[in-house]
């Protein structure tokens, strides 16, 4: 589900949908800002898998959370 694999199409793994936000957080958001922003995307939705691509890009290092706004981790 993380990666692709020959059952999990490129653009519905988490990796890939973990792109699609990191693509809409040029400026920090709260979360409810960046769900309004890709939930019509059909990678993203449900929504249990837009929470499970932000669990993993915070894991990895790639957002981070401040202040109830999240922003693309410091590099």
């Amino acid at each position: 589900m993380i990666l692709p694999t020959k059952h999990i199409p490129a653009r519905d793994s988490l990796l890939a949908v973990g792109s699609l936000l990191l693509e809409n957080l040029s400026r920090a958001r709260t979360i409810t800002g960046l769900w309004e922003a890709v939930r019509t995307r059909e990678e993203v939705s449900p929504y249990g898998r837009f929470i499970l691509a932000l669990d993993l890009l915070y894991a990895v290092g790639a957002i981070d959370m401040r202040d109830g706004m999240i922003s693309r981790g410091e590099q």
